[in-house]
């Protein structure tokens, strides 16, 4: 069985409330319960957190999984902290985010965690999260 590692950052919590137009009107639940009916043999863990030091804890803690997803929400434009947290973890990471970032406001563009992970999805929704995990299962399979 595969185990997927899945963390969403900071107001990632008021998905489905907050900037509908933006974010799609999915709440964080839904997609979450939609990644298990979709990939039922994927053993998922996932973890929302408004504080980053949280979301630092848990990369540190949790191991043995064959790959994390992680929307890190704003602080993937200036955590060093969270990068270095993701640099830490010892497989296949993919950044996701919802919106399409470069279309956005400037400061959305750079992307500090981004260079920790191996892959970044972005712009087409809550599909993100399961694009993300049919390209983590692609990879563990060529492995």
């Amino acid at each position: 069985m595969r185990k997927i590692l899945v963390i969403n950052g900071p107001n990632l919590n008021l998905l489905g409330k907050r900037e509908v137009d933006v974010y799609g009107s999915s709440s964080l639940e839904e997609i979450n319960q939609k990644l298990c009916t979709t990939f039922p043999k994927v053993e998922f863990s996932f973890h929302q957190s408004n504080n980053e030091s949280e979301i630092t804890s848990i990369i540190h803690t949790l191991d043995s999984y064959d790959g994390m997803i992680i929307n890190p929400g704003a602080l993937s434009h200036y955590s060093l902290k969270l990068m270095d947290a993701m640099r830490s973890f010892d497989s296949f990471i993919i950044e996701v985010h919802l919106s399409n970032i470069f279309k956005r406001d400037d400061f959305r563009h750079t992307m500090l965690t981004a260079k920790a992970a191996h892959m970044v999805i972005c712009g087409s929704g809550a599909d993100v999260y399961e694009t993300a995990v049919s390209a983590l299962i692609k990879k563990k399979e060529k492995q």
